[in-house]
């Protein structure tokens, strides 16, 4: 009953946080752009580090912040996946950072979704705290050139996602 209770407490929390944050329906935020992406290393749901940007220059990335209790991280996740799948023979990739839990959250979480792009475990939060994240989700796009172009803070429709990886790209 607690983890049911403080699930609940954690989304509403979320809730108002990016309605704090956002305008409507998730519109991008101004992020800086030109200024370069937070680098870091990683542990991947299956064990071995990642570090970003190192292996990823010149290409397009999608920094998704999220967690299992997020209302819409889920949705998101989804689609992600489908323009992943779309988009990433034009070289795009997608990391998915979740917040703040285990792995076993994280990978039943992200398996039931099949997702197929990188899951990373920001246990500590250290990375969603140096980028700035103040609510679930958040999301960063990254251009070929490793600079913040855009952000979205809270809940996004697939079109609005797909318009600013078509820019990316």
């Amino acid at each position: 009953m607690r983890r049911d209770v403080k699930r609940w407490l954690l989304s509403a929390l979320t809730g108002v946080l990016v309605s704090g944050l956002t305008g409507c329906n998730g519109e991008t935020q101004e992020a800086g752009n030109n200024r370069p992406a937070v680098e870091f290393i990683l542990e991947r749901l299956e064990g071995e580090p990642l570090t970003f940007p190192d292996g990823l220059e010149g290409r397009p990335v999608i920094i998704a912040f999220w967690a299992d209790w997020c209302p819409v991280c889920e949705e998101e996740l989804q689609i992600f996946e489908a323009l992943y799948q779309h988009y990433r023979d034009q070289g795009l990739t997608v990391l998915a950072l979740n917040v703040g839990q285990d792995r076993d959250a994280a990978a039943a979480f992200s398996g039931r979704l099949n997702v197929s792009y990188d899951v990373l475990l920001d246990r500590d939060t250290e990375v969603a705290n140096r980028y700035g994240v103040m609510g679930l989700p958040t999301t960063f796009f990254i251009d070929r050139k490793g600079n913040v172009h855009a952000k979205i803070v809270g809940e996004s429709s697939r079109e609005l996602i797909e318009k600013v990886i078509r820019e990316i790209l």
